[in-house]
């Protein structure tokens, strides 16, 4: 085994399209903070690596990765299925030169792992890596439920993934790579707090933000980057007799904020910005209404919170299986269009169904930003241990917290 007390460097990749890529590096880090393992984590941002070759900022003042953020932002998702590979091709297109800027950087500043959080560059990475220091590995952890082929988030190639879910590993066989390089955790990474039961008095809590003690309450979360659906979902359930009251965390659309406060409410409503406090929301709340994105999902679940998501030809081509997920793992209720947002409600309310929901969400189990540490010193170890053995190399122990409930 490795020994402890020898100081290993570790590159974490993450872009800003979309949050979860920054958030799940940063969950990933407060854990191994935690552990107290021996590692120099250097997180670092793909976009600033490649900017000095970003012709779309060259071209526009806008950044390739904010592109997606502003697609989000605005509703423009029609038609992902189809822009994706135009995407790719792009990225080919720049390849080459992708390559040499990364390799130039690795030639600076060697780590003794690469840890990829991100999808599409990965190809780029690998080669980069195999120039400037062969022999460094690359470890790809899919922060999607599943991969969306080809040349998505695996490659094939000499890559480790770390796959979320038993879909995603097979897919990682189906494409090819080895056995032994497929690593399964527990579903997606998750910060540390999500583990860990808020210690507040929920009605207390609910009256404090203005809200009534007793009735259900719905959590309406469209990732980091909020949505204008949010508006649609207010007004519609705004003008519903179900008895309900509804908490909108809005992100950065500061529009949907607005559209929101302005809006005259007949159900009690409360209306936060972006906030780094989604588990004290969500610890008040019965149940989840957002976009079928990983992160969302997976924070909702660890809460105990079953969902309702959407998925229509504007769900983005990469988040569909994710609605088909939770439809299969009866985790929630999947609507074709938010317009049907009241019926999903009551549906999910009527109390057979919600104790049905909330039981199988309450079974799910998800320690992933715990195991995959262990994963990765394992992978460290192999670099400098010919005969280590990933199956009979028992995993370093840490305490894992109690598990919400």
């Amino acid at each position: 085994m490795l020994s402890r007390n020898v100081k290993r460097q570790l590159d974490l990749i993450y872009i800003d399209a979309g949050g979860g890529h920054r958030a799940a590096a940063t969950a990933l880090s407060e854990v191994v903070r935690l552990q107290q393992r021996p590692w120099d984590l250097r997180p670092l941002c793909i976009q600033e690596l490649l900017d000095s070759i970003d012709f779309i900022r060259k071209s526009t003042g806008i950044q390739f990765q904010e592109v997606y953020n502003i697609m989000l932002r605005h509703g423009w998702t029609l038609g992902t299925a189809q822009l994706i590979p135009v995407m790719h091709l792009v990225i080919r297109m720049f390849h080459r030169a992708q390559v040499e800027v990364l390799a130039q950087h690795w030639a600076r500043n060697a780590p003794d792992l690469v840890v990829s959080l991100i999808p599409h560059y990965n190809r780029a990475i690998r080669e980069a890596l195999t120039r400037a220091c062969p022999g460094t590995q690359l470890v790809t952890i899919l922060t999607d439920i599943a991969d969306y082929p080809p040349h998505f988030w695996i490659e094939r190639q000499d890559q480790w993934v770390i796959c979320g879910s038993r879909h995603a590993a097979r897919q990682a066989r189906l494409l090819g790579l080895p056995e032994e390089r497929i690593l399964e955790a527990s579903g997606m990474i998750l910060h540390p707090k999500f583990y860990r039961a808020p210690e507040l008095d929920r009605e207390a809590e609910r009256v404090r933000l203005g809200l009534r003690p007793d009735l259900p309450t719905g959590l309406v979360m469209f990732g980091g980057e909020g949505s204008t659906e949010m508006v649609k979902i207010a007004r519609s359930l705004n003008a519903s007799q179900l008895g309900i009251q509804l908490i909108f965390l809005c992100g950065k659309h500061q529009e949907a904020a607005r559209e929101l406060r302005a809006m005259a409410p007949h159900i009690p409503i409360w209306i936060e910005g972006f906030t780094r406090e989604v588990p004290y929301h969500m610890a008040l709340a019965d149940f989840f209404i957002g976009k079928p994105g990983p992160g969302s999902i997976s924070e909702a679940l660890a809460m105990r919170l079953p969902v309702i998501v959407e998925r229509n030809a504007w769900t983005l081509a990469h988040e569909r299986f994710n609605a088909d997920w939770v439809e299969a793992e009866g985790l929630g209720i999947v609507v074709s269009d938010f317009s049907k947002i009241g019926e999903a409600v009551r549906e999910l309310l009527s109390p057979g169904r919600y104790r049905a929901l909330r039981a199988q969400v309450a079974a799910t189990r998800n320690w992933a930003v715990y195991e995959i540490p262990d994963m990765l010193e394992k992978i460290l170890a192999m670099r400098h241990e010919k005969d280590f053995s990933m199956a009979h190399t028992a995993p370093v122990q840490h305490d894992k917290p109690r598990p919400f409930v």
